[in-house]
């Protein structure tokens, strides 16, 4: 069975969890202005990983391999730098952009021999 579907939606995954580790952060912040129960970042980052397993779900549903789906979803590193630097516009430096192209060449590798 192919796998362009699983990978797709787990790259789909985690851009959802991503975000999700965005909303933990600012919502974490937040954790000594408002209470627990209160901190719609929190709960929104719970819905999105939510998401995120409903998504694994399907993705093997339809046939993916956890050796191939799974390994996609290593791009969250790749998404939460991105949130870091463009939104929170944290520091970024060429050996973590080295790092990230290595993530991207492994995820080629895996998705190039397994897309049969």
């Amino acid at each position: 069975m192919s796998q362009v579907y699983p990978i797709l939606i787990n790259l789909f995954a985690a851009i959802i969890g991503a975000l999700g580790q965005y909303m933990y952060k600012i919502g974490a912040l937040r954790l000594k202005e408002v209470p627990i129960y209160m901190n719609w970042q929190l709960l929104s980052g719970v819905i999105l990983f939510t998401s995120v397993m409903f998504l694994f779900i399907l993705s093997f549903r339809l046939g993916g391999k956890l050796s191939v789906v799974y390994p996609m979803y290593a791009t969250t590193f790749i998404w939460g730098a991105i949130i870091g630097i463009f939104i929170d516009n944290e520091p970024w430096n060429g050996i973590q952009t080295i790092g990230l192209l290595l993530v991207v060449l492994g995820l080629f590798i895996i998705a190039k021999f397994s897309l049969t």
